[in-house]
């Protein structure tokens, strides 16, 4: 594991809590010098990358560009892996989330909403990051695979799936009956 400081530390797990990796806002107490020289270190290492900010949607600027617009951080694969957060079940959770329409009778969501949210970190080596990896394989996975795989039963596979995959993180996820298999539960476009 790369050596990070408290702050680097601190900007990559608010940013695995948050939809999008949203590296932004930022501790509160660093700003100016200290946060240009941090967030520069940390995109320098690959831990963050500058992406235009949707100030529609509410995200917070980490600088104006000049032309009206503005841009904001998000932490990487590269950064969630320093932190000793998997990457692909980490990415998958972003993408979800982006692709996630917004209902148009919601408000837009501020920057205080972001830090209400709860927080939706998946450690490595858990049995919710082995079954994202399952479903994000080509062909899928079977209820009887996911129970092979985390010695759960299939009742607690199923309700995995529904509750905290789908409900709870937003993935979209298919099922389809295959002959041979039963049903199979994919993770799209991940």
């Amino acid at each position: 594991m790369p050596k990070l400081t408290d702050t680097q530390t601190i900007i990559l797990s608010r940013a695995a809590t948050r939809p999008g990796n949203l590296a932004m806002p930022l501790p509160e107490g660093l700003h100016g010098a200290a946060a240009k020289m941090a967030v520069n270190r940390m995109i320098t290492n690959g831990w963050v990358e500058e992406v235009d900010a949707d100030l529609r949607k509410g995200e917070p600027l980490w600088r104006e560009t000049g032309d009206g617009h503005g841009t904001t951080l998000i932490a990487t694969e590269a950064g969630l892996a320093a932190i000793g957060i998997e990457p692909v079940a980490a990415s998958a959770v972003a993408s979800a989330r982006k692709r996630k329409p917004q209902m148009a009778a919601e408000p837009a969501p501020t920057a205080g909403d972001a830090d209400a949210r709860k927080p939706v970190t998946i450690r490595a080596g858990t049995k919710q990051a082995q079954i994202i990896a399952l479903l994000q394989r080509p062909e899928g996975a079977s209820i009887a695979e996911i129970v092979e795989a985390t010695a759960w039963q299939a009742h607690t596979a199923r309700g995995a799936i529904s509750g905290a995959l789908k409900k709870k993180l937003g993935l979209p996820i298919t099922a389809e009956k295959v002959e041979g298999r039963g049903t199979v539960y994919r993770l799209e476009n991940a």
